[in-house]
C-alpha cells in the first residue's frame, strides 16, 4: 500500500521527547526521516529505560522508522553535509525539524538563502528562547496541586509529559501546514514553537484560565473525582479497583440503574434540590453518589462488575500497573493491528505501535528504530552521491562516524 506521506522528507536535529515524537509521527505515515546527530553519538541514545545490556528502550520508542546518520556539526565541512542533506530532495524536501537551537548554519536565514522555499520547524522552551522541560512548565501551569495527595507544600507531578506529548504532536501538524502551504503557494516559512506555549495555550483551551479570570475560582485537589461531572475510582469485593464515569445521561442513567441506586440519588436530588441530569449538580453530591456506587461494587467481584457494566454500557475502565498492560492486554498486543512484533537489533523481539491513526491508503506499523549512525554511508551515497572512496574520506577524518553500539 502506497504510504501517505511516502513523498515528504524531514531531517532531524533533536533530542528528548517532543521533536523526536513530531519526526516519529511522520515517520510512521512513510515520510523519510533523516535524523542527524552528533559524532559522538545522540544526547538521548541511553536514556532510561535500558535493557540489561544498556540499550535505550526511550531512543527506540521515540525513533522508529528513522534514519540515523552522525556528522561532527562542529566543523564546516560537517555543517555543509548537513545543509546539503536538508536543501536537497525535490518537491518535498527541505524540511529541516530541530529543538537543539536553529542557529548558524541552521538558521532560517542561512538556510532560506541555499533554498528559498525551505521550511524551518524550531521547538525552544520558552518563546524567548530560554530553556524549558515539561517538568519545569509543568509546575507553572497549576496542575501538580490538583494531584491527588497534592498540597501547596507537596505538589505532585504528574508521571506523563504531556505537554512535551501535545507540542510534538502540534509540531508535526505545523510542518504539514507548512508543507501545504509550499504546495499551494511555493513559499516555504519558519515555524517557531514554544513548549510553554502549547501548556498555556491548553490551559486556556480546558478553560482553566477563564475560570481563574472570570469565576475567581481555584480548584483544590479533589482525588479521583472529576471536575464538574460524577466519576471516581472504587475498590470490588477481590481486591481490583475501577474508574467509573458518566459524562452523558446515558450513562449515568444506566450506571444507576445496574447499582440499583436510584431510589437512593433521588433521595438526595429531593434533599439537596439538585437535578442529577445535570453534570454540575452530580458533581455537587460527588461524595454521597460515590457512597452509593461504593457499596454496590464492594460486593461484587471484577468479573461481575465486568459483565454487569458491560451489558448495562456503563463508561468505565480497570486499574492496571503499565506492566499488566505491557504484558496481558489484548489491546496493547499485536491483537490489536496498532501493534506489530519486530525484530529491533540490538534488542530482540518485541511488540511495537504505529500510528495510531488508521488509513485506507497506507499502513500503520511494523518499524523499528535504527542504530545510532547506522545509515551514514546510505545517506550520503543514495542522497548526496558521494563516492565510498569520499565517504571513507570522511570516517578517517572524523567529519562522519558509522553505527554506535
Amino acid at each position: 500500500m502506497k504510504a501517505v506521506l511516502g513523498d515528504l522528507r524531514v531531517v532531524e536535529h533533536s533530542a528528548f521527547v517532543a521533536a523526536p515524537l513530531a519526526g516519529m509521527s511522520l515517520a510512521q505515515m512513510g515520510a523519510d526521516v533523516i535524523r542527524i546527530d552528533d559524532i559522538d553519538g545522540p544526547k538521548d541514545y541511553g536514556r532510561w529505560p535500558v535493557t540489561a545490556q544498556g540499550q535505550s528502550l526511550y531512543w527506540l520508542g521515540l525513533n522508529k522508522g528513522k534514519r540515523s546518520i552522525l556528522i561532527d556539526l562542529r566543523k564546516p565541512e560537517g555543517q555543509e553535509l548537513a545543509t546539503m542533506l536538508v536543501i536537497q530532495g525535490a518537491p518535498r524536501g527541505g524540511i529541516f525539524l530541530t529543538n537543539l537551537g536553529a542557529r548558524g548554519w541552521s538558521s532560517y536565514a542561512k538556510l532560506k538563502a541555499r533554498r528559498c522555499d525551505v521550511i524551518l520547524a524550531s521547538l525552544s522552551g520558552h518563546p524567548d528562547g530560554t530553556a524549558a522541560v515539561d517538568y519545569t512548565v509543568n509546575c507553572a501551569t497549576g496542575l501538580p496541586y490538583l494531584n491527588a495527595g497534592a498540597s501547596t507544600e507537596s505538589p505532585v507531578n504528574g508521571v506523563l509529559p504531556a505537554w512535551d506529548i501535545a507540542t510534538g504532536l502540534t509540531l508535526a501538524m505545523g510542518i504539514l501546514a507548512a508543507d501545504q502551504y509550499r504546495r499551494l503557494h511555493g513559499e516555504g516559512q519558519e515555524i517557531k514553537a514554544a513548549l510553554s506555549d502549547v501548556a498555556f495555550a491548553m490551559m486556556g483551551n480546558l478553560g482553566f484560565i477563564g475560570d481563574a479570570q472570570i469565576n475567581h475560582n481555584l480548584r483544590q485537589s479533589d482525588g479521583n473525582h472529576v471536575y464538574g461531572t460524577f466519576a471516581c475510582d472504587f475498590a470490588t469485593r477481590d481486591g481490583q479497583r475501577v474508574m467509573v464515569t458518566s459524562f452523558t445521561p446515558r450513562h449515568w442513567q444506566s450506571l444507576c440503574k445496574v447499582c440499583c441506586m436510584e431510589e437512593g440519588v433521588a433521595a438526595i436530588a429531593k434533599r439537596r434540590n439538585l437535578d442529577f441530569s445535570l453534570e454540575g449538580d452530580r458533581y455537587s453530591a460527588r461524595e454521597e453518589i460515590a457512597l452509593l456506587v461504593a457499596m454496590w461494587v464492594e460486593k461484587h467481584t471484577l468479573k461481575e462488575v465486568r459483565q454487569a457494566f458491560d451489558a448495562a454500557d456503563v463508561c468505565w475502565g480497570r486499574y492496571q500497573d503499565y506492566r499488566e498492560m505491557a504484558t496481558s492486554d489484548p489491546r496493547c498486543s499485536s491483537a490489536n493491528p496498532l501493534f506489530s512484533e519486530v525484530e529491533q537489533p540490538g534488542i530482540g523481539r518485541l511488540t511495537v505501535p504505529g500510528s495510531p491513526l488508521t488509513f485506507s491508503a497506507g499502513s500503520r506499523g511494523g518499524l523499528v528504530a535504527p542504530r545510532a549512525g547506522e545509515n551514514t554511508d546510505a545517506v550520503l551515497a543514495d542522497l548526496l552521491g558521494l563516492s565510498a572512496a569520499k565517504i571513507g574520506e570522511l570516517h578517517d577524518r572524523r567529519i562522519v562516524g558509522g553505527m554506535l553500539g
